[in-house]
């Protein structure tokens, strides 16, 4: 598939004409676990419409179920368009009523989805959003990227060597990834619109783990040309270059707090473990993991600030979830590389099942597990455009 065809993944943000006000003061009343699945029901529609509505919904933690047991009953019709409902079981009034037009029916059923999900759940939009991975192949690792559910895909790179650790600049049209494509390893910033891409660090020794800030300005990344694989921060122009970590004890995988005004780490000295540190410098403190064995690894800041997720084990490892300032971590479920979504509920990471990777999708309130089939192979590494 040629570079160019990676506009049919740039997401299309439609306007949903209102047929009714939203009345969203009873969704206000009710009080519910979180950790609970909610139990909808899908009426009126079918084919694709209803295979995106069952997906997008499933992935918030909500099961489809009869009308007389659903907490919530949705309706819609396609007419040219869709008109979707939504109710509350044994209300009279529509929670809202909305017509969504432009664009594909999957573009359509991902806006009524995201609107269900904003109404219910008060979580930001995430389903026109775009992930990238790693995808192995003939003893090759490409980069690709794809919608969130693994439609239209593109194969970002065809270089048959090995790529590892991609990463969003914000506005989710930049690729930052190590590559081993000239034999050493490189970081490079890659046009995910028109191909173009450059050399963004190429040291003596290690390059890798590059991490752009949320503003954009500046990015973090592992370089070991100083002998210890550190902590790097240097601007977007690649100037500026500034060591935060030092000593014996090997850095990875940098993540930024959504302020830009620290980033978590890992250390490795015996145990990994968590370390922040102030983005212009400083003592790094810990981040304490309470309740955790094993090594501690693959950190991931939520947008929101309350939480970073990383894995923990040696060998096999747990999805973890633990308060932004340290504490008793939350055990999640089997799995490595994880990354929030935009809406800092959901997370999308590696499953391993029948000796293979696969990408799925947790909705962390109630760790319920959605693999996403539409992307074969043994994939890893996902990165959610935010």
């Amino acid at each position: 598939m040629k570079i160019k065809q990676i506009s049919n993944i740039v997401p299309v943000l439609l306007c949903g004409w209102c047929l009714a006000a939203p009345a969203q003061d009873s969704i206000i009343q009710i009080t519910r676990d979180a950790s609970k699945v909610i139990p909808i029901s899908i009426t009126g529609v079918g084919g694709e419409v209803e295979s995106v509505l069952k997906f997008d919904l499933s992935v918030m933690g909500m099961e489809v179920t009869a009308p007389e047991k659903a907490d919530y009953l949705i309706s819609g019709v396609e007419n040219g368009r869709l008109e979707g409902r939504l109710k509350q079981a044994g209300g009279n009034a529509d929670i809202f009523a909305r017509a969504y037009s432009g664009g594909s029916l999957r573009s359509q059923a991902h806006s009524f989805a995201d609107d269900i999900a904003r109404t219910i759940l008060d979580t930001a939009p995430i389903f026109h959003s775009k992930i990238a991975f790693c995808r192995e192949a003939d003893g090759s690792t490409e980069i690709c990227v794809a919608d969130f559910d693994g439609n239209n895909q593109v194969e970002m790179t065809r270089d048959g060597s090995l790529v590892a650790t991609p990463a969003w600049a914000p506005g989710g049209r930049t690729l930052f990834y190590t590559s081993w494509r000239n034999g050493a390893t490189q970081i490079l910033e890659h046009d995910v619109t028109s191909g173009a891409r450059r050399v963004f660090a190429a040291f003596g020794g290690a390059n890798f783990n590059p991490v752009v800030s949320p503003d954009g300005g500046r990015v973090a990344m592992i370089l070991s040309k100083g002998g210890t694989p550190s902590l790097y921060v240097c601007d977007r122009s690649g100037g500026g270059l500034r060591q935060l970590s030092f000593g014996r004890d090997e850095a990875s995988s940098p993540t930024w707090s959504p302020d830009g005004r620290e980033i978590c780490y890992v250390v490795r000295s015996g145990r990994a473990t968590l370390r922040r540190i102030s983005s212009q410098g400083g003592e790094p403190g810990e981040v304490r993991t309470g309740g955790v064995f094993g090594n501690v690894t693959s950190p991931d800041w939520s947008p929101d600030g309350k939480k970073i997720i990383f894995t923990s084990g040696s060998g096999n490892f747990t999805l973890c979830v633990v308060p932004a300032e340290g504490g008793n971590a939350e055990s999640l479920v089997d799995g490595e590389d994880p990354c929030w979504a935009p809406n800092s509920r959901t997370v999308i990471f590696t499953r391993r099942a029948n000796h293979n990777k696969v990408l799925s999708l947790l909705d962390v309130p109630t760790k319920h597990v959605k693999d996403i089939t539409q992307i074969s192979g043994s994939c890893s590494q996902p990165a959610w455009a935010r």
